[in-house]
């Protein structure tokens, strides 16, 4: 009983607030790379590459590395937009990459689900297609 409550309470840690976090055998730069060669072979536009560390180092500050990938498939994107525009708000799509103080890296993204019930969408079919490929472009972008 005591491993099925530790268990979830991990589970729930993770999945807290609709973000999913995911662990990556790859440094920062290899998993970012991993993962634009992916959605890019899916036929998903990179809109941009965001090195947060870059723009802190910039400022005079220090941050662990920590790089967004921001990319879309309009065929998805835009059918979630015709039926509520304000979805627009959290497209196209994020990724974060980033290194724990414990020198961890680090793959998260928000759940589809949770974009469906912040804009009242009903098209779950297309929510649970976006899951299951942020899914796999995260799980194979942080294997070796």
């Amino acid at each position: 009983m005591r491993k099925i409550l530790m268990a979830l309470m991990l589970v729930s840690g993770i999945y807290a607030h609709d973000i999913i976090v995911k662990p990556s055998q790859n440094s920062v730069a290899q998993t970012v790379k991993k993962i634009e060669r992916i959605v890019r072979k899916k036929g998903f536009t990179v809109f941009a590459v965001i090195d947060h560390a870059a723009g802190a180092k910039k400022a005079g500050l220090q941050l662990h590395p920590e790089t967004e990938i921001i990319f879309g498939n309009p065929k998805m994107g835009t059918k979630l937009m015709q039926a509520e525009p304000l979805t627009g708000l959290d497209l196209p799509v994020r990724i974060l990459v980033y290194e724990t103080s414990k020198g961890e890296v680090k793959i998260a993204y928000r759940n589809g689900d949770w974009m469906a019930k912040e804009h009242g969408l009903t098209l779950t079919k297309l929510t649970a297609k976006m899951n299951g490929a942020l899914d796999k472009i995260t799980t194979k972008a942080g294997q070796k």
